[in-house]
């Protein structure tokens, strides 16, 4: 699975890299050590132009925990934060955001725990691990996002009515990531950004043929501090190394 990621990246940087040609500056995001299921999160997808219908690609935030547009309570998005890519495309949940609301979360990596077996008087503790590409490049995530309409808000056009929510796509783990934890979010390659975000593109053997590139190139997994394992910890020192643990998976 995949329950906290790390993307700390600019605006105007994610502009660029996925070559966005619709983004409010008013829009924040703040850059996060420590995302978490309930944040918001900077997402890339294919929306149309309301006036035109032409094709934007758009950077926008969503919230991370799919809320389905027929759910009845918006708690549901708690379980759903992470989709199997072996079933994504069948399971009620999924299936119509696989189908036509597909977007990219861009990520400078993520985490996962391992567990450290009890020593003498210390008890069996949770590592965590950060993981991400060698080569320090942002990676895709492939992820489904949907909208959800509050019914408790009367106004239609109050921004309260409307949720916007995404969840993140896993598959079995790779490279260092497979020695930390079986599964891992997935990614898309580049050259695969327009298909996958495409919303006219809705063949869904086409589209599960995308999703076998788990990561962007090689992956490295390191030890880092176990202040991770708290969500309201924040900051650049959460990547630090952890001291005394083999920082290498």
């Amino acid at each position: 699975m995949c329950g906290r990621y790390v993307s700390t990246r600019s605006p105007q940087d994610l502009v660029e890299l996925f070559e966005v040609t619709r983004w409010n500056p008013e829009q924040r995001v703040e850059p996060s050590w420590n995302i978490a299921p309930t944040d918001d999160v900077w997402a890339v997808l294919h929306r149309p132009e309301r006036e035109t219908g032409v094709l934007e690609r758009q950077l926008r935030p969503l919230r991370w925990g799919l809320v389905p547009s027929w759910a009845t309570n918006a708690k549901i998005g708690t379980k759903l934060i992470n989709a199997r890519a072996e079933t994504v495309h069948e399971k009620p949940a999924y299936r119509r955001a696989f189908a036509a609301r597909r977007c990219l979360l861009p990520a400078d990596g993520f985490y996962e725990w391992q567990a450290v077996p009890a020593t003498g008087t210390a008890k069996v503790r949770k590592q965590p691990y950060f993981i991400h590409p060698e080569d320090g490049q942002v990676v895709a995530l492939a992820g489904l996002y949907e909208f959800w309409r509050d019914r408790k808000v009367a106004e239609d056009d109050d921004p309260a009515a409307w949720w916007a929510t995404c969840t993140i796509i896993t598959t079995e783990a790779t490279d260092a990531a497979s020695r930390i934890h079986p599964r891992m979010p997935l990614a898309i390659a580049p050259a695969d950004y327009d298909a996958w975000l495409d919303p006219t593109h809705q063949d869904p053997d086409e589209l599960r043929a995308l999703l076998t590139a788990p990561a962007c190139g090689h992956l490295d997994a390191r030890a880092v501090s176990t202040e991770v394992n708290n969500v309201d910890n924040e900051g650049p020192q959460l990547l630090d190394d952890a001291p005394h643990a083999d920082t290498s998976a």
